[in-house]
């Protein structure tokens, strides 16, 4: 700041030097502004603010995480409900199977009409494995048990949060006819004692799993698709079948509420990772953006400083011409 007497003096215009040092302070903080009104932040480097940097910074590293967790949970759902609209179909086929053995097991049907309702049950036990072989979400087979294991359920783990802890997982367990119908977890054979609706063994329906082991699906079989000579499958075997029906419905059952209930949380995570981004991206807002209206007053007011410290500097700088008058005098 020039003092008393500045103004006589020509080898150093202090007068000058002050309204340049005013006019470059203007300059940098109009420049900073334009920069903030550009951008939209309020804070554009690490010096603007170093706190509220690292703070945003870990903001907006969390709802990136936290996005990917919504579509995470989006494909989640995906998956189980290839999986449920194929429960949905399978449960068809034992209803209908329930109906045709129910249709058995009344006397007024002959052996021959029996051999054609076996035969249409063995077909239903043929497309619930092949439907249990269609449902496929890219490598995973997800209705015939871990690695085909029709005794192991598939156990799937979606990362649902941006943390490591952040999972939750859903077990499908195998739908085929093995898994549905099992009656000896040591190699089925046949049905056990007290499969039948009056406790009683069906001799003449075996579920065949002569493949037993990883990748065994089953079949329903009826001694008379097998020997026309052998003794064929009669009212009171399927009335026993009935039993077994029923028991394979209440598992299938069990399997619809288990992913009813894993399409349950999952949505309830959506709801949640929802909300999650909307407060972390507002708290990230709140430290990161410029306020405009606060910025386009700041912007009016630096410009017209900028004016009035250019008029300046130029009057400044023609203060040492004054002193020509002690000269000329």
């Amino acid at each position: 700041m020039s003092s008393f007497g500045d103004l006589n003096r020509i080898n150093t215009n202090i007068q000058s030097r002050d309204s340049q040092l005013s006019l470059n302070r203007i300059n940098r903080n109009l420049a900073e502004n334009q920069m903030r009104m550009s951008t939209g932040l309020r804070i554009n480097k690490a010096e603007d603010d170093a706190a509220g940097y690292s703070i945003a910074t870990k903001l907006n590293s969390r709802v990136t995480g936290l996005d990917q967790a919504l579509q995470n949970v989006g494909d989640a759902k995906s998956v189980l409900d290839i999986a449920e609209s194929s429960f949905d179909t399978i449960m068809d086929s034992l209803i209908e199977m329930k109906g045709l053995a129910t249709q058995a097991a009344n006397d007024t049907l002959g052996a021959e009409e029996r051999k054609y309702i076996g035969e249409q049950i063995f077909a239903l036990g043929d497309d619930i494995n092949e439907i249990a072989n269609q449902s496929v979400f890219q490598d995973y087979e997800l209705l015939n048990g871990d690695d085909g294991d029709f005794e192991t359920d598939l156990t799937l783990v979606f990362q649902v949060g941006e943390r490591a802890q952040d999972v939750l997982e859903a077990n499908l367990s195998p739908v085929n006819v093995a898994a549905l119908f099992d009656g000896d977890e040591n190699g089925i054979t046949g049905f056990t004692a007290g499969d039948g609706a009056d406790g009683s063994t069906i001799d003449n329906i075996i579920l065949d799993t002569t493949d037993t082991g990883p990748g065994t699906q089953g079949s329903l079989v009826f001694n008379s698709q097998i020997d026309e000579d052998g003794d064929a499958a009669e009212a009171t075997d399927f009335r026993a079948f009935i039993g077994a029906v029923d028991e394979a419905i209440n598992r299938m059952s069990e399997r619809v509420n288990d992913i009813g209930m894993s399409q349950s949380s999952l949505s309830v995570r959506e709801v949640t990772l929802s909300q999650s981004i909307s407060a972390n991206e507002a708290a990230a807002s709140r430290i990161m953006d410029t306020d405009f209206a606060k910025e386009q007053s700041e912007s009016v007011r630096l410009q017209i400083l900028q004016q009035t410290a250019t008029s300046s500097l130029a009057q400044a700088n023609q203060g040492p011409q004054s002193v020509l008058g002690f000269i000329g005098g």
